[in-house]
C-alpha cells in the first residue's frame, strides 16, 4: 500500500506530508481547493508527463516522494529486477520525482536514477488512477477485447500464444510470397550483375583467415635478409669461438675448481651458472635452426602481394573481411536461385501458406471458443456486481462476432479477417431495463450507468491485476441517492483487498471512509496555499455537515452527518 506521500512546491501546494493507512480514503473540499493536485502528484510518481506549469510560481522545482509497503511476492519486484534496479523485497519502495521550472524532470527509485519509461513500467503495477471521464473508455469498442483477455488471462494464455505464433508465421510466409510475386523487371536486370559477382567471388576461392596468414608470411619474406643476418649474428655471438657460451663454460670450470672450498655458498652459484649455460646453448641451437629455415623466395613474395591486393579489391566491393564476403556470396546465390526458379518458389510458398492458413484458422477458432466461455463468466460477474450498485435489473452481455471480410481467410464457411488478436470483434452490451433489447454501451448507457459499470469492472479486475492502490477522481459524478450509496459501499468492499482513494463531493461516499482528508485553500500574505488535514471524528462530522448543507453548518446538518456516519459504521461492520 501507499504509506506516505510528500509534495513540495506543486501548483498551490507549498509543502504537505501525508501518512496513509489501509482501507478506504476520501478526499473532500470545496471546488478549486486543490484536490486534483493529489492526483497530479500520484500521476507523476507512476510515470506521468511532467510540465513546468506544475511548479509553484516563484519556485525552481516541484518535488514529490512516495513510499510503498508491498508484499515480497508483488509483481513490481520482478519488474524492478528486470529493469536493473536494486531493491530488496523486504524493504519499502521509495519513488522520488522532481520537475523543474524549465520543464525538465528526474526520477529515482530507491535512490537509483531511472528514466520515464522505466518509472512508468514499474508504476503500472502500483497505482491505478480513474478520472471522472475515464469511464468514457468503456465506449471504445476496440478496447473491450483487451478487457476480456485480461479477465481470463490465465485461461486464455495458452490458446492465445499458439494463435499468435501461427499468425506471425502466416504473416512471414505471406510477406515472402508477396515479395516474390512482385519481383520486378529491375530484379531481373540484377541477374547479370549477381552472376558476375558470383563468378568473381567463387573464382577467388576465399578461405576464412587466409588474408591474415598471407600477411604474416609476407612480413617474413619481405624481411628475410634482415632475419637471416640478425639470427646468424645472434648465433655467432653465443656459440662462436671465444664468444658468450665459451666464456660461460670457462667460468663454470673455474667455479668447479673452488666449489669444494666453500660448498655452502658456491655450489648454488655453480648450479645457476650451469643451468644458464644449458638454456643459452639450447637457445643457440634454436636460433641456428630458425636461420637455416629462413626462405628467400621473391616469386612467392610477388604472388602473396598480388593475392593480398586482389583480396583488398574484393573487400572494397563485398565486405570488410573474408567471412562477410562469403556471407554475401551465399546471399546472392539465394537471390539468383529465387529469380531463376521464381515459379517453383512461388508454388512452394503457396503450398506452405495454404497449410499455415488451416493451422491459423484452427488456432483462431480455439481462441474464440475460450473467449466465448470467458465472456459468459465476465458477464455473470459484472451483473452480480451491478446488483450491488442499484442496477439489479440490468442485463450485461459480452457480444462476440467474427470480423467478416470477403478478402479474408475462410473459417467455418465464411471469409474472416485476421489480426494478431484473433478473429473476434467484442463489444460490451447492456439492457438497463426489462423488456429492452441489448445494445452497445455507447448507444444506451448514461454517465451514471457508465460510472457504475466501470466500478463493477474495477471490482472484478482488482482481484486479478494485484494493483495495491486504486484512485477514483470524482467517478461518482452524475449519481445520487441510493446509487451513490451503492457506489460508496462498493468502494468500501474494494478497500478490503486494496487501498482505495476517492475524491468526492457526495456525502454518501464520504461517510463510508475509513480515513477522511479535507483539502482546503487558504490565502496568507497574498499567496495561496493548499492544506491537507486528516480529520478527526468531530472534523469528519463537521465536513460531512458542510457537504450536506452547503456553507452554513446547522444543528440539523450536524445531526444528519452524525447519523450518516453511525449508519456507515454499521454497514462497514457487516461488510
Amino acid at each position: 500500500m501507499l504509506t506516505e506521500l510528500s509534495i513540495r512546491n506543486l501548483a498551490v501546494v507549498e509543502h504537505v506530508h501525508i501518512h496513509f493507512k489501509e482501507g478506504f480514503h476520501v478526499l473532500t473540499g470545496e471546488t478549486g481547493a486543490g484536490k486534483s493536485i493529489i492526483i497530479d502528484a500520484l500521476t507523476l510518481i507512476v510515470g506521468g508527463r511532467g510540465s513546468s506549469d506544475l511548479v509553484r510560481y516563484g519556485e525552481d522545482k516541484a518535488e514529490i516522494e512516495a513510499m510503498f509497503d508491498l508484499p515480497s511476492d508483488h509483481p513490481v519486484w520482478q519488474t524492478l529486477s528486470k529493469l536493473g534496479i536494486q531493491a530488496e523485497s523486504n524493504e519499502h519502495l521509495i519513488i522520488r520525482r522532481e520537475v523543474t521550472s524549465s520543464g525538465k524532470s528526474s526520477s529515482r527509485m530507491n535512490g537509483q536514477l531511472v528514466n520515464l519509461t522505466m518509472l512508468k513500467e514499474a508504476g503500472e503495477s502500483l497505482v491505478n488512477i480513474h478520472g471522472q471521464h475515464e469511464h468514457q473508455s468503456l465506449l471504445k469498442v476496440d478496447e473491450h477485447i483487451h478487457s476480456l483477455d485480461l479477465f481470463g488471462e490465465d485461461e486464455i494464455r495458452h490458446a492465445k500464444t499458439i494463435y499468435q505464433e501461427a499468425y506471425d508465421q502466416y504473416m512471414q510466409l505471406h510477406k515472402e510470397l508477396k515479395d516474390l510475386q512482385e519481383t520486378s523487371k529491375q530484379a531481373l536486370q540484377m541477374l547479370d550483375l549477381y552472376r558476375f559477382q558470383i563468378e568473381e567471388l567463387s573464382s577467388a576461392k576465399l578461405k576464412p583467415g587466409e588474408d591474415e596468414v598471407l600477411a604474416e608470411e609476407k612480413r617474413k619474406l619481405a624481411n628475410a635478409e634482415k632475419l637471416y643476418q640478425s639470427s646468424s649474428e645472434s648465433y655467432d655471438l653465443l656459440y662462436g669461438t671465444n664468444r658468450g657460451l665459451d666464456a660461460i663454460n670457462k667460468a663454470i670450470h673455474r667455479l668447479q675448481d673452488i666449489a669444494h672450498l666453500d660448498p655452502v655458498k658456491l655450489n648454488p652459484v655453480l648450479e645457476q651458472a650451469q643451468s644458464a649455460y644449458y638454456q643459452l646453448e639450447d637457445a643457440a641451437y634454436q636460433i641456428r635452426d630458425y636461420r637455416d629455415e629462413i626462405e628467400f623466395n621473391p616469386a612467392r613474395l610477388d604472388f602473396i602481394e598480388e593475392r593480398l591486393d586482389s583480396l583488398s579489391s574484393l573487400r572494397r566491393k563485398y565486405g570488410e573481411n573474408i567471412p562477410e564476403m562469403l556471407a554475401y556470396l551465399d546471399k546472392i546465390k539465394r537471390e539468383v536461385d529465387t529469380i531463376e526458379n521464381k515459379d517453383e518458389h512461388i508454388r512452394r510458398l503457396e503450398d506452405q501458406l495454404s497449410k499455415q492458413e488451416r493451422k491459423l484458422a484452427a488456432a483462431a477458432v480455439d481462441l474464440s471458443d475460450v473467449r466465448k466461455q470467458l465472456a459468459q463468466q465476465l458477464a455473470a460477474q459484472i451483473e452480480l456486481e451491478l446488483r450491488d450498485l442499484q442496477m439489479e435489473r440490468t442485463q450485461f452481455r459480452v457480444h462476440i462476432e467474427r470480423t467478416h471480410d470477403e478478402r479474408g481467410i475462410e473459417v467455418g464457411g465464411s471469409k474472416v479477417r485476421f489480426s494478431r488478436e484473433g478473429i473476434d470483434q467484442i463489444e460490451f452490451m447492456m439492457a438497463p431495463n426489462p423488456g429492452e433489447p441489448l445494445r452497445g454501451l455507447s448507444k444506451i448507457a448514461s454517465g451514471g450507468e457508465l460510472s457504475r459499470i466501470m466500478l463493477a469492472m474495477k471490482a472484478i479486475f482488482a482481484r486479478i491485476d494485484q494493483i495495491p492502490v486504486l484512485v477514483f477522481d470524482e467517478v461518482d459524478t452524475g449519481v445520487s441517492g441510493r446509487a451513490a450509496q451503492a457506489i460508496a459501499e462498493k468502494m468500501s468492499v474494494l478497500s478490503r483487498s486494496c487501498q482505495v482513494f476517492s475524491i468526492t463531493h457526495l456525502p454518501q461516499v464520504a461517510c463510508m471512509a475509513d480515513v477522511h482528508f479535507e483539502i482546503r485553500k487558504e490565502v496568507d500574505q497574498g499567496r495561496t496555499f493548499t492544506r491537507v488535514t486528516d480529520l478527526s471524528e468531530a472534523g469528519r462530522t463537521e465536513e460531512l455537515a458542510r457537504m450536506l448543507g452547503g456553507v452554513e453548518v446547522t444543528d440539523t446538518t450536524l445531526h444528519h452527518a452524525q447519523e450518516m456516519i453511525a449508519l456507515a459504521n454499521e454497514k462497514k461492520q457487516r461488510i
